[in-house]
């Protein structure tokens, strides 16, 4: 149901919003580290390496879309802050059009480009069918995606993330049971895990719309919001775009650094792939803490109370950063035994090469409280533009760690490459973040003036 973050202490509304996000993330990630185990254990680890070949443009793509739609529900919270419904249903009206209309590009895009695709992510031979009819399947899918992310994103936008939650929760389970049945009961191999992936993305996405028609009047547009307007399509798109944009060149420069990575050899790979599942975990918090102070920033514009905006955003940067100096002790002194959860104790050296490399991450993930809320916080008070360029900050320090040193330094340097990003970007974000907060203010100062007057 809806949530106005409008009224209440600041800090309890982020938190209980936020906490659906944290779990879902969570259960996400349990999610497919399972489905990669059901894949390997039963097709076999060509199989495995099929459908892990194309994990980098995958993470491209759907980032590109979570961050698209993410964008659209940004108008849809800040006109519900203000109380102006009728605004709100016309944005969920141009919403959902342009998530069509890119939803039909995007899946012919890409389905078109398939063979090149994977010729530029240098796919082998031996695991070119795997992979091929794995990514085919889950491009073909991407309409389902965009559903899901397009109405759980404005579900959020009026503050119910409890709802989104529910739905990605039993997506996820069913998810698991689909990979069973698809897998080995009618052993149809890679297409089948690519099947269930799929095809329990439509259905949480078919549940988000049966609750929203059912359950959230509010959210329905009349037949008088349904006219084009392209004062309306244009905001949707400056939201939209930049922040999907944000989320690919993110992407990119992941892309580059692990490509340098492969070429150090087996044991690095393998100690970099445990390491990376470990810190996905850990950044969860990040994701969904900046999330709720995004929704809390942009309802609290259309309502115009500034100096909530203020006071929620400082509170979210605070916890951002006591949990990132917390979780950063816990990898440096326990980042070995927290690999042992995927690499056998008897594999000494990729022990070391995972160890070392979240000890490296754990004296700097302090700098992702504030790098997380300042970019979503600019991007909730409509400065997506300006938030995106924290993207390709990091996407150009990692691509530089990546070319100039890894050769010199090694592994050395990939344990650094991320932390060079991080502290790079929060190096931007923060005093442009406070800019958007001055302006916001300003512009709020000129209308209550007008008003006054």
């Amino acid at each position: 149901m809806t949530k106005d973050m409008t009224e209440g202490n600041v800090l309890g509304l982020i938190l209980r919003f936020a906490l659906p996000l944290l779990v879902g993330n969570l259960l996400q990630q349990t999610y497919n580290m399972i489905d990669a185990a059901i894949v390997g254990r039963f097709l076999g680890t060509q199989a495995l390496a099929g459908v892990g070949a194309t994990s980098s443009v995958q993470f491209l793509v759907l980032g590109f879309c979570t961050g698209l739609c993410s964008g659209f529900g940004v108008p849809v919270a800040r006109d519900f802050g203000a109380n102006q419904f009728g605004r709100m249903r016309k944005d969920i009206f141009h919403g959902a059009l342009l998530t069509a209309v890119i939803a039909f590009i995007l899946t012919t895009g890409c389905v078109l480009l398939c063979p090149w695709i994977l010729k530029m992510l240098s796919v082998t031979e031996d695991i070119y069918g795997n992979a091929r009819i794995y990514i085919l399947i889950i491009f073909l899918g991407l309409p389902f995606t965009l559903l899901y992310n397009f109405l759980s994103s404005i579900l959020r936008a009026v503050g119910d993330s409890r709802t989104p939650f529910l739905f990605l929760a039993f997506s996820a389970c069913l998810n698991v049971v689909l990979d069973l049945i698809c897998i080995i009961v009618f052993k149809w191999g890679c297409a089948g895990a690519a099947f269930a992936t799929i095809t329990a993305q439509a259905i949480s996405g078919l549940c988000c719309l049966i609750f929203i028609i059912k359950k959230v009047q509010i959210l329905h547009p009349k037949r008088k919001d349904c006219h084009l307007q392209p004062v309306y399509v244009k905001e949707m798109l400056v939201m939209g775009l930049p922040m999907g944009l944000q989320f690919s060149i993110t992407a990119i420069g992941s892309m580059v650094m692990q490509s340098a990575n492969n070429g150090l050899g087996s044991i690095y790979v393998s100690g970099f792939t445990a390491g990376m599942r470990i810190k996905q975990f850990a950044m969860c918090p990040f994701d969904a803490l900046a999330n709720g102070v995004s929704v809390f920033c942009s309802q609290n514009l259309g309502a115009g109370k500034i100096k909530r905006i203020r006071k929620g955003l400082w509170q979210g940067v605070g916890v951002g950063f006591i949990y990132g100096l917390l979780i950063g002790l816990v990898l440096i002194f326990a980042g070995r035994s927290l690999s042992m959860l995927f690499i056998s104790a008897d594999q000494t050296a990729v022990l070391d090469a995972s160890a070392k490399y979240l000890r490296c991450l754990g004296f700097f993930y302090w700098s992702l409280g504030p790098l997380s809320v300042f970019r979503m916080s600019a991007q909730g008070m409509g400065f997506s533009g300006r938030a995106i360029f924290s993207g390709v900050t990091e996407m150009i320090a990692r691509t530089f760690v990546s070319f100039a040193f890894v050769g010199t330094y090694g592994f050395t340097a990939i344990c650094f490459a991320d932390q060079t990003a991080w502290v790079s970007a929060t190096l931007y974000i923060t005093p442009v973040c406070l800019m958007c907060l001055r302006q916001v203010t300003r512009e709020h100062e000129r209308q209550q003036a007008k008003i006054a007057d």
